[in-house]
């Protein structure tokens, strides 16, 4: 099986409602399309979304990484050579995450294809039913209350609550929404390094004064100041997790050596792919630490992937938040993982299962 063609293409999805956080406001998926087609009539699906306040990715620049950089020097490869396919992506260019993991999600769909089984299997798992939870945007209190009461009556057991505005007012939304919800509903508390260190203290201590335990803070403090994320993670019990701090395996060494984080969040598109992904949990699992796999505003293309490397690395995945898919109006692609409210279902076929991508724009070259 032999690389021939890579098209791409523009995927418009209209999200139920605003997705806000501390640091943007988003009203649909706008996504980057990759199809990559072979000399066997087999295709491989990615896709890339442009957010540009995380990864500094954006339309054009994923474009225009694919189009001349990485496409042509994987176009004429044998997609049974993963490991060279691969090491091609991430050689061809320095950073730009995003562009990378949607042709890396696109070769593992087409690797797994080749061997004629699940991607989960390839990469060491098998088939599985993970649970995510479902976010709930930053707004005002009664807004955030009613969207978590309707979240809970849809079966979601695990909130994601954005965070990180306005610290006085966040522990006002925390206890309104535990006191909504009740304490058997996981709370996860996503600041989006909108707090100080001080302050991420003062809010987790009022809150667990006051009985309201969440199950993790992520990312209080901004991404590069790894001494607040110490600084929190040393004095308080809730378990704090590495996000944006968290990008490459050495970004995941070094949050573990200083102690800066009790759990990392992997994300395809800040790790370059499926194999940068792969490293990161497999080195804290040598560190005897776990991880969540998250996803930004992303279709069930990617989030596909993303579900299959929680899979393949279940020990160590212990927290599932790719709720992306479960934000959007409709889900425009046929085949792939099956999502009932906050269950996602890996099925037995080849790759990622993709069949198609409705509504997809193509681009021009």
């Amino acid at each position: 099986m032999r690389i021939t063609k890579i098209e791409l293409g523009m995927l418009r999805v209209p999200l139920k409602t605003p997705f806000r956080t501390a640091l943007r406001t988003v009203e649909q998926v706008e996504d980057i399309v990759v199809r990559v087609q072979t000399d066997t009539g087999h295709v491989g699906y990615g896709e890339a979304p442009p957010t540009a306040a995380i990864t500094g990715d954006t339309h054009a620049t994923i474009i225009r990484a694919i189009r001349a950089d990485i496409a042509p020097v994987v176009i004429g490869e044998e997609v049974a050579d993963i490991d060279r396919l691969v090491h091609l992506i991430q050689g061809a260019l320095a950073g730009n995450t995003s562009a990378k993991a949607a042709m890396e999600i696109a070769i593992f769909d087409l690797w797994a294809q080749l061997h004629q089984v699940p991607l989960c299997q390839k990469l060491g798992g098998d088939l599985a039913v993970i649970t995510t939870d479902v976010t709930i945007s930053v707004n005002d209190v009664d807004t955030m209350v009613a969207d978590a009461i309707q979240a809970v009556a849809q079966g979601y057991r695990a909130l994601k609550i954005k965070l990180g505005k306005d610290a006085r007012l966040d522990v006002e939304r925390v206890m309104a929404i535990h006191a909504a919800v009740g304490s058997g509903i996981a709370l996860r508390l996503d600041a989006n390094q909108g707090w100080t260190a001080e302050q991420t203290v003062r809010v987790l201590s009022t809150l667990e004064s006051a009985g309201v335990h969440p199950e993790l803070v992520e990312q209080p403090v901004p991404a590069r100041d790894l001494d607040g994320m110490c600084y929190v993670t040393a004095r308080v019990s809730t378990p704090v997790v590495a996000d944006e701090s968290v990008f490459s395996p050495a970004d995941a060494l070094e949050v573990i050596r200083r102690g800066a984080a009790n759990i990392i969040n992997i994300k395809l598109m800040k790790a370059g792919g499926i194999s940068g992904a792969l490293r990161i949990a497999d080195i804290a699992a040598e560190h005897g630490m776990t991880c969540m796999i998250g996803c930004m505003l992303e279709s069930s293309i990617s989030v596909a992937a993303a579900a299959h490397v929680a899979a393949a690395r279940p020990t160590v995945i212990t927290k599932v938040d790719l709720d992306g898919p479960s934000l959007c109006q409709y889900n425009p692609v046929e085949g792939g993982v099956m999502f009932q409210g906050p269950q996602i279902a890996l099925v037995d076929a080849p790759g990622l299962g993709i069949r198609h991508v409705r509504g997809v724009e193509k681009l021009s070259d």
